[in-house]
Protein backbone atom coordinates (compact mmCIF):
# COMPACT_ATOMS: atom_id res chain seq x y z
CA UNK A 1 0.00 0.00 0.00
CA UNK A 2 1.24 3.64 -1.04
CA UNK A 3 0.97 6.69 1.29
CA UNK A 4 -1.80 7.85 -1.37
CA UNK A 5 -3.60 4.96 -0.83
CA UNK A 6 -3.48 5.54 2.74
CA UNK A 7 -4.53 8.81 2.37
CA UNK A 8 -7.66 7.43 0.39
CA UNK A 9 -8.33 5.07 2.90
CA UNK A 10 -8.19 7.46 5.69
CA UNK A 11 -10.45 9.93 3.08
CA UNK A 12 -13.26 7.19 2.75
CA UNK A 13 -13.35 6.32 6.12
CA UNK A 14 -13.97 10.11 7.73
CA UNK A 15 -16.50 10.42 4.99
CA UNK A 16 -18.28 7.22 5.94
CA UNK A 17 -18.14 6.50 9.82
CA UNK A 18 -21.07 8.54 11.08
CA UNK A 19 -23.41 8.47 7.87
CA UNK A 20 -25.79 5.41 8.08
CA UNK A 21 -24.04 3.23 4.91
CA UNK A 22 -21.16 1.44 6.97
CA UNK A 23 -17.48 2.46 6.50
CA UNK A 24 -15.96 -0.97 7.06
CA UNK A 25 -17.98 -2.06 3.88
CA UNK A 26 -16.21 0.93 2.13
CA UNK A 27 -12.79 0.16 3.38
CA UNK A 28 -13.31 -3.12 2.51
CA UNK A 29 -14.41 -2.14 -0.81
CA UNK A 30 -12.00 0.53 -2.24
CA UNK A 31 -8.83 -1.59 -0.63
CA UNK A 32 -10.02 -4.44 -2.95
CA UNK A 33 -9.94 -1.40 -5.77
CA UNK A 34 -6.87 0.58 -5.10
CA UNK A 35 -3.57 -1.08 -6.92
CA UNK A 36 -2.57 -2.70 -3.87
CA UNK A 37 -6.20 -4.57 -4.67
CA UNK A 38 -6.15 -6.65 -1.45
CA UNK A 39 -8.68 -6.23 1.62
CA UNK A 40 -6.79 -3.70 4.14
CA UNK A 41 -7.72 -6.26 6.85
CA UNK A 42 -10.21 -5.62 9.92
CA UNK A 43 -7.17 -4.68 11.92
CA UNK A 44 -6.01 -1.41 9.53
CA UNK A 45 -10.32 -0.83 9.39
CA UNK A 46 -10.28 -1.29 13.24
CA UNK A 47 -7.25 1.43 13.87
CA UNK A 48 -8.20 3.61 11.51
CA UNK A 49 -11.07 4.36 12.94
CA UNK A 50 -9.22 5.71 16.42
CA UNK A 51 -9.35 8.89 14.37
CA UNK A 52 -12.84 9.38 13.42
CA UNK A 53 -13.49 8.75 16.93
CA UNK A 54 -11.47 11.12 17.76
CA UNK A 55 -13.47 13.91 16.17
CA UNK A 56 -16.29 12.89 18.27
CA UNK A 57 -14.50 13.24 21.48
CA UNK A 58 -13.35 16.63 20.24
CA UNK A 59 -16.80 17.86 19.04
CA UNK A 60 -18.65 16.21 21.96
CA UNK A 61 -15.75 17.14 24.04
CA UNK A 62 -18.02 19.50 26.59
CA UNK A 63 -20.82 17.03 26.78
CA UNK A 64 -18.53 14.27 27.55
CA UNK A 65 -16.74 15.64 30.81
CA UNK A 66 -20.33 16.73 31.59
CA UNK A 67 -21.72 13.13 31.62
CA UNK A 68 -18.26 11.73 33.21
CA UNK A 69 -18.72 14.44 36.29
CA UNK A 70 -22.16 13.74 36.64
CA UNK A 71 -21.50 10.15 36.68
CA UNK A 72 -18.93 10.10 39.13
CA UNK A 73 -21.33 13.01 41.11
CA UNK A 74 -23.98 10.25 41.28
CA UNK A 75 -22.18 7.17 41.94
CA UNK A 76 -20.17 9.15 44.83
CA UNK A 77 -23.45 10.87 46.01
CA UNK A 78 -24.27 8.62 49.62
CA UNK A 79 -27.19 11.17 50.42
CA UNK A 80 -28.70 10.25 47.30
CA UNK A 81 -30.46 6.94 48.65
CA UNK A 82 -29.66 3.14 47.70
CA UNK A 83 -27.41 1.98 44.80
CA UNK A 84 -30.32 2.00 42.11
CA UNK A 85 -30.74 6.06 43.06
CA UNK A 86 -27.24 6.67 42.20
CA UNK A 87 -26.88 4.16 39.49
CA UNK A 88 -29.54 3.20 36.90
CA UNK A 89 -32.12 5.71 38.48
CA UNK A 90 -29.72 8.68 38.93
CA UNK A 91 -31.90 11.74 38.93
CA UNK A 92 -29.49 13.58 36.47
CA UNK A 93 -30.21 12.57 32.96
CA UNK A 94 -26.17 13.24 32.33
CA UNK A 95 -25.44 10.87 34.84
CA UNK A 96 -28.16 8.50 33.37
CA UNK A 97 -26.06 8.72 30.14
CA UNK A 98 -23.08 7.75 31.48
CA UNK A 99 -24.58 4.24 32.11
CA UNK A 100 -25.96 4.23 29.20
CA UNK A 101 -23.29 4.51 27.28
CA UNK A 102 -21.78 1.92 29.90
CA UNK A 103 -24.78 -0.69 29.25
CA UNK A 104 -24.60 -0.11 25.64
CA UNK A 105 -21.30 -0.81 24.99
CA UNK A 106 -21.40 -4.37 26.57
CA UNK A 107 -22.96 -6.18 23.36
CA UNK A 108 -20.21 -5.21 20.80
CA UNK A 109 -17.72 -6.00 23.22
CA UNK A 110 -18.15 -9.68 23.99
CA UNK A 111 -19.01 -10.35 20.71
CA UNK A 112 -16.55 -8.88 19.26
CA UNK A 113 -14.32 -10.99 21.52
CA UNK A 114 -16.17 -14.12 20.73
CA UNK A 115 -16.61 -13.64 17.41
CA UNK A 116 -13.37 -12.24 16.32
CA UNK A 117 -11.69 -15.03 13.43
CA UNK A 118 -15.55 -14.99 12.26
CA UNK A 119 -15.70 -11.31 11.67
CA UNK A 120 -12.20 -11.21 10.00
CA UNK A 121 -13.29 -14.21 7.99
CA UNK A 122 -16.66 -14.99 6.92
CA UNK A 123 -18.44 -11.86 7.87
CA UNK A 124 -16.28 -9.70 5.06
CA UNK A 125 -17.05 -11.99 2.31
CA UNK A 126 -18.10 -9.19 -0.27
CA UNK A 127 -21.40 -11.32 -1.35
CA UNK A 128 -22.62 -11.06 2.55
CA UNK A 129 -21.21 -7.22 2.06
CA UNK A 130 -23.80 -6.34 -0.74
CA UNK A 131 -26.84 -8.61 0.94
CA UNK A 132 -26.32 -6.28 4.33
CA UNK A 133 -26.09 -3.10 2.78
CA UNK A 134 -29.55 -3.48 1.18
CA UNK A 135 -31.21 -5.14 3.71
CA UNK A 136 -30.34 -2.99 6.16
CA UNK A 137 -31.16 -0.28 3.87
CA UNK A 138 -34.99 -0.89 3.74
CA UNK A 139 -35.03 -1.63 7.57
CA UNK A 140 -33.75 1.93 8.21
CA UNK A 141 -36.43 3.24 5.69
CA UNK A 142 -39.32 1.62 7.75
CA UNK A 143 -37.73 2.71 11.15
CA UNK A 144 -37.03 6.65 9.64
CA UNK A 145 -40.98 5.85 8.35
CA UNK A 146 -43.03 4.45 11.45
CA UNK A 147 -40.68 5.97 14.14
CA UNK A 148 -42.50 8.69 16.31
CA UNK A 149 -39.47 10.81 16.35
CA UNK A 150 -40.98 12.57 20.07
CA UNK A 151 -38.09 11.11 22.97
CA UNK A 152 -35.20 12.88 23.38
CA UNK A 153 -31.97 11.52 24.68
CA UNK A 154 -33.33 12.19 28.27
CA UNK A 155 -35.90 10.11 27.77
CA UNK A 156 -34.21 6.77 26.99
CA UNK A 157 -34.08 3.97 29.44
CA UNK A 158 -32.56 0.68 30.98
CA UNK A 159 -34.54 -1.14 28.16
CA UNK A 160 -33.09 1.45 25.12
CA UNK A 161 -29.89 1.54 26.11
CA UNK A 162 -29.45 -2.27 25.92
CA UNK A 163 -31.32 -2.14 23.12
CA UNK A 164 -29.40 0.49 21.31
CA UNK A 165 -26.27 -1.60 21.98
CA UNK A 166 -27.43 -4.86 20.34
CA UNK A 167 -28.24 -2.63 17.04
CA UNK A 168 -24.74 -1.40 17.71
CA UNK A 169 -23.36 -4.87 17.54
CA UNK A 170 -24.77 -5.66 14.63
CA UNK A 171 -21.85 -3.33 12.96
CA UNK A 172 -19.72 -6.03 13.29
CA UNK A 173 -20.83 -7.14 10.21
CA UNK A 174 -19.11 -5.40 7.31
CA UNK A 175 -22.42 -3.06 5.48
CA UNK A 176 -24.53 -3.20 8.10
CA UNK A 177 -23.22 0.37 9.80
CA UNK A 178 -21.89 1.31 13.64
CA UNK A 179 -24.32 4.71 13.30
CA UNK A 180 -26.98 2.98 10.91
CA UNK A 181 -27.85 0.14 13.74
CA UNK A 182 -27.91 2.33 16.45
CA UNK A 183 -30.17 5.36 14.58
CA UNK A 184 -32.18 2.90 13.12
CA UNK A 185 -33.13 1.41 16.72
CA UNK A 186 -33.73 4.44 18.02
CA UNK A 187 -35.70 5.31 15.52
CA UNK A 188 -37.99 2.42 15.81
CA UNK A 189 -37.43 3.42 19.60
CA UNK A 190 -39.25 6.46 18.93
CA UNK A 191 -36.12 9.00 18.80
CA UNK A 192 -35.94 11.90 16.98
CA UNK A 193 -33.94 11.85 14.16
CA UNK A 194 -30.93 13.82 15.79
CA UNK A 195 -31.16 12.09 19.09
CA UNK A 196 -30.80 8.79 17.27
CA UNK A 197 -27.69 10.30 15.69
CA UNK A 198 -26.44 11.42 19.27
CA UNK A 199 -26.60 8.48 20.93
CA UNK A 200 -25.15 6.39 18.08
CA UNK A 201 -21.85 8.59 18.62
CA UNK A 202 -21.56 9.10 21.90
CA UNK A 203 -21.93 5.05 22.41
CA UNK A 204 -19.16 4.26 19.49
CA UNK A 205 -16.69 6.22 21.56
CA UNK A 206 -15.96 2.93 24.30
CA UNK A 207 -16.54 0.49 21.37
CA UNK A 208 -14.53 1.83 18.77
CA UNK A 209 -11.68 2.71 20.90
CA UNK A 210 -11.65 -0.36 22.52
CA UNK A 211 -11.44 -2.20 19.60
CA UNK A 212 -9.30 0.59 17.79
CA UNK A 213 -6.41 0.41 20.59
CA UNK A 214 -7.38 -3.74 21.09
CA UNK A 215 -6.08 -4.27 17.05
CA UNK A 216 -3.05 -1.94 17.78
CA UNK A 217 -1.87 -4.01 20.59
CA UNK A 218 -2.12 -7.01 19.65
CA UNK A 219 -1.46 -6.83 15.72
CA UNK A 220 1.65 -4.92 16.46
CA UNK A 221 4.06 -7.14 14.79
CA UNK A 222 1.78 -7.70 12.06
CA UNK A 223 1.57 -3.97 10.64
CA UNK A 224 5.36 -3.86 9.91
CA UNK A 225 5.16 -7.45 8.07
CA UNK A 226 5.33 -7.31 3.96
CA UNK A 227 2.10 -7.22 2.76
CA UNK A 228 0.72 -5.31 5.31
CA UNK A 229 -0.54 -1.62 5.55
CA UNK A 230 2.84 -0.79 7.65
CA UNK A 231 2.81 1.62 10.57
CA UNK A 232 3.22 4.73 8.87
CA UNK A 233 0.22 3.95 6.45
CA UNK A 234 -2.13 3.09 9.43
CA UNK A 235 -0.64 6.37 11.09
CA UNK A 236 -1.52 8.57 7.84
CA UNK A 237 -4.84 7.09 7.16
CA UNK A 238 -6.17 7.95 10.61
CA UNK A 239 -4.89 11.29 10.93
CA UNK A 240 -6.79 11.90 7.41
CA UNK A 241 -9.94 10.14 8.61
CA UNK A 242 -9.83 12.65 11.93
CA UNK A 243 -9.71 15.99 10.15
CA UNK A 244 -12.40 14.47 7.30
CA UNK A 245 -14.61 12.68 10.16
CA UNK A 246 -15.01 16.01 12.26
CA UNK A 247 -16.25 17.79 9.19
CA UNK A 248 -18.69 14.77 8.46
CA UNK A 249 -20.36 15.56 11.79
CA UNK A 250 -21.21 18.51 11.83
CA UNK A 251 -22.58 18.26 8.64
CA UNK A 252 -24.56 15.29 9.37
CA UNK A 253 -26.19 16.47 12.32
CA UNK A 254 -27.59 20.07 10.83
CA UNK A 255 -28.61 17.67 7.70
CA UNK A 256 -30.65 15.09 9.77
CA UNK A 257 -32.43 18.16 11.70
CA UNK A 258 -34.12 19.23 8.53
CA UNK A 259 -34.07 16.25 6.49
CA UNK A 260 -35.18 12.10 6.58
CA UNK A 261 -32.70 9.11 5.93
CA UNK A 262 -34.26 8.34 3.11
CA UNK A 263 -30.66 9.40 0.43
CA UNK A 264 -28.97 7.56 2.33
CA UNK A 265 -31.19 4.60 2.23
CA UNK A 266 -31.11 4.78 -1.95
CA UNK A 267 -26.91 5.12 -1.35
CA UNK A 268 -27.04 2.13 0.55
CA UNK A 269 -29.40 -0.11 -1.88
CA UNK A 270 -26.82 1.57 -5.00
CA UNK A 271 -23.84 0.38 -3.24
CA UNK A 272 -24.82 -3.10 -3.14
CA UNK A 273 -25.73 -3.36 -6.49
CA UNK A 274 -22.45 -1.72 -7.48
CA UNK A 275 -20.81 -4.52 -5.46
CA UNK A 276 -22.42 -7.19 -7.37
CA UNK A 277 -21.58 -5.43 -10.10
CA UNK A 278 -18.49 -5.50 -9.35
CA UNK A 279 -18.11 -9.28 -8.14
CA UNK A 280 -19.93 -10.12 -11.35
CA UNK A 281 -17.15 -8.60 -13.69
CA UNK A 282 -14.24 -10.19 -11.91
CA UNK A 283 -13.39 -6.70 -11.18
CA UNK A 284 -12.92 -7.36 -7.39
CA UNK A 285 -13.11 -10.94 -5.67
CA UNK A 286 -15.64 -11.43 -2.73
CA UNK A 287 -13.42 -13.01 -0.51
Amino acid sequence: MGWWEAVILGLVQGLTEFLPISSSAHIRVIGALLPHGEDPGAAFTAIIQIGTEAAVILYFWKDIVRIIAAWFRALLDREAGGWKARTLGAADPDARMGWWVILGSFPIVILGVLLKDTIETTLRNLYITAFVLAGFAIVLWIADRIGEKRRNLDDITVKDAILLGFAQAMALIPGVSRSGGTITMGLFLGMTREAAARISFLLAIPAVLGSGFFELFTEWDTLGEAGSPSFLNTAIATVVSFGVGYAVIVWFLRLISHHSYTPFVLYRIGASGAIIGLLAAGAISAT
